[in-house]
């Protein structure tokens, strides 16, 4: 009886490390939420506040390490405030197009995921639509955008993912006339694998 159990448990452990060399392809769904902060090299300081996103997301992985592409709209707020007290609120809606790079380490439907990549935000306001921004990605036409770096780490239960991640601003936004200021941002959301 012994040696099944033992032979069974090797043959459980021998399949989940196979399983993470095999090439594989997901695709799903995600939204949540985010807290939108500016930081400025100026006078004017800046308040953490709510928006939100939802999108779509692929992953294309083997040997324990995958590459996941991600699409989606995201709504972003902040308020700016001055040395003399005045207030300005900030509100714009963005396509953003993350490329992360990331590993995860776990078995039978349950595992934990490390990742980090470059994302491109696309702004959408009266001068460019969704069609125009979506245009733009795929026509690897990037001038005029932000960039920024993610950092973040998931748990994947099933079909369902939870992600936390933290985006650092590496580029001025220029907006509004606030020329000086960079937009970092905490997001936390659910996803839901589709195949």
């Amino acid at each position: 009886m012994k040696k099944i159990l033992l032979s069974a448990l090797f043959l459980f452990v021998g399949a989940a490390a196979f399983s993470q060399v095999l090439p594989s392809f997901q695709f799903g769904i995600k939204g949540g939420a985010n807290l939108s902060k500016f930081s400025t090299s100026n006078t004017f300081d800046s308040d953490n506040r709510a928006g939100y996103y939802a999108g779509f997301w692929a992953r294309i992985g083997a040997a324990g390490i995958h590459l996941q592409p991600e699409l989606y709209l995201s709504g972003k707020n902040a308020t700016l405030t001055n040395d003399a007290g005045g207030e300005n609120k900030v509100k714009f809606t963005s396509l953003d197009v993350p490329v992360l790079i990331g590993t995860k380490i776990g078995a039978a439907g349950i595992g934990v995921r490390l990742n980090t990549g470059p994302v491109v935000s696309f702004i959408l306001d009266d001068k460019q639509s969704f069609g125009a921004a979506a245009g733009n990605v795929f026509k690897g036409d990037f001038k005029g955008q932000n960039f920024a770096w993610q950092f973040g780490a998931g748990l994947d239960i099933g079909s369902l993912g939870i992600d936390l991640r933290y985006e650092k601003g590496l580029s001025k936004i220029g907006r509004d006339g606030y020329n000086d200021t960079k937009l970092n941002l905490f997001t936390f959301g659910l996803a839901y694998k589709l195949f």
